[in-house]
């Protein structure tokens, strides 16, 4: 196995175990078990917990906000392809809510960077789909608000995102 699988390897098993159990549950033998890489290996690619949780938030992000941006691109309703995509992740197997708002609720002012950069970043994308940043403020309220609500739903929930959907388009 070389570096590359090496690193695929711990960085799939972080994001299983750190998403499902929380970033503080899982220890960095757990990460190793799980993706079968040797410790040694592990620690000569991520020298800390700290570097593989940020390693781990950094690749969910671009997968994340990529996913985010192809379900908006040339929608004829871009901001209701939000909520749209957002209703299918809340009914995929294992939802657990936001990765970065746990990460943020677990580590508070010590969560990696990448936390507020992902959140300035849809906020950002929303302001291109809702036109102006006024309404990316509003639009963040209500796709934050549901994805916390559809994270408290005692199974898959779409409701929360079409809730969503309907009141911003009462925005104008």
């Amino acid at each position: 196995m070389d570096d590359e699988e090496a690193r695929t390897r711990l960085l799939d098993a972080a994001e299983e175990l750190f998403y499902a159990e929380g970033i503080q549950a899982v220890g960095m033998d757990r990460i190793r078990t799980a993706s079968g890489v040797p410790l040694k290996r592990l620690y000569r690619l991520f020298p800390a917990k700290d570097a593989l949780v940020a390693a781990y938030l950094e690749r969910r992000d671009r997968r994340w906000l990529d996913s985010l941006r192809a379900a908006t691109a040339g929608a004829a309703d871009p901001v209701g392809a939000v909520f749209d995509w957002l209703a299918a992740w809340f009914t995929e197997p294992g939802f657990r809510g936001c990765a970065f708002l746990n990460a943020a609720g677990e580590l508070g002012p010590g969560a990696p960077a990448v936390v507020r950069r992902h959140k300035a970043a849809l906020r950002d994308l929303l302001a291109e789909v809702g036109g102006s940043a006024e309404r990316a403020e509003h639009l963040l309220i209500l796709v934050e608000g549901a994805t916390a609500v559809a994270s408290l739903s005692p199974g898959p929930d779409p409701a929360p995102a079409h809730r969503a959907r309907e009141l911003a388009g009462r925005l104008g």
